[in-house]
């Protein structure tokens, strides 16, 4: 005996099955369904240093440009994939504790920090003091977190090597004189990576030990952009890959003057 399906049934099977599977790690994170800013850092490849950030604001028709986009640096070593709110991806290097690459991925953009007693934004703010330190010691329960010697205790940031009063500490260094936390590795899991920030260069096109950089005046301007009531992401990929998940996480066509 033979079945006969309706033809609205048939054709239904015929698109389901006709239709190419996504590949693994191709979902849209749901934090892209709220998020109502986008920094996006685009580089030309994974080895690649120099970048281009382009902000953008969505309204009811999507997304837009919210400003000129504008040269940034990354990690000295390009960008690996990091630990973030996206899909694990199974192609391209992975983010390690000192190895000089920025995390490739989408991040929450977390508080900002700097010199001056307060600065132009509505992220939470932290002053920095002599006694401020990022620890970026795998092992310490206090991994991948800003803290207070004076309030933590010697021993507690024993091996750290992220002073965030550089000026203090390195011949008044201006690198930590304005930034914020880009939220890679939310969980502190040991190894995969601490204390990735954007911050000032030293000099144009100067690469970091894994964070964005950039120049003082764009720095100003984005921090006072940034809103957390608009949910604002952070988005970091080499070219091919923002191209090969653009539709899938629903992000914005670049620019020209994005485009690295």
């Amino acid at each position: 005996m033979s079945l006969r399906l309706p033809h609205f049934l048939l054709c239904t099977l015929l698109v389901l099955t006709t239709q190419p599977a996504l590949a693994k790690g191709t979902t849209a994170p749901p934090a892209m369904s709220q998020a109502q800013q986008l920094v996006v850092v685009t580089t030309g490849g994974w080895d690649d240093t120099q970048g281009r950030l382009q902000t953008f604001e969505r309204d009811g028709t999507g997304w837009k440009p919210a400003a000129p986009a504008f040269a940034v640096a990354i990690g000295k070593q390009g960008s690996a994939w990091g630990e973030g709110l996206f899909p694990a991806q199974h192609e391209g290097p992975r983010k390690r504790e000192g190895d000089g690459r920025s995390p490739a991925g989408i991040y929450g953009i977390g508080e900002a920090f700097g010199y001056a007693p307060s600065v132009d934004t509505r992220l939470a703010y932290q002053q920095m003091q002599a006694s401020s330190w990022c620890v970026d010691v795998p092992d310490s329960p206090l991994y991948n977190r800003i803290v207070d010697e004076r309030q933590v205790g010697a021993q507690a940031v024993k091996g750290a090597s992220e002073h965030m009063r550089l000026d203090l500490h390195n011949d008044g260094d201006p690198r930590y004189a304005r930034g914020f936390v880009i939220e890679h590795n939310a969980k502190a899991t040991p190894g995969l990576g601490s204390c990735i920030f954007a911050h000032l260069w030293r000099k144009p096109g100067e690469a970091t030990a894994g964070c964005t950089a950039m120049a003082p005046a764009s720095m100003e301007a984005l921090q006072a952009w940034l809103d957390p009531a608009r949910r604002p992401l952070f988005v970091l990929l080499p070219r091919p890959e923002y191209q090969r998940l653009q539709r899938a996480w629903s992000l914005p066509p670049l620019p020209a003057d994005a485009q690295p």
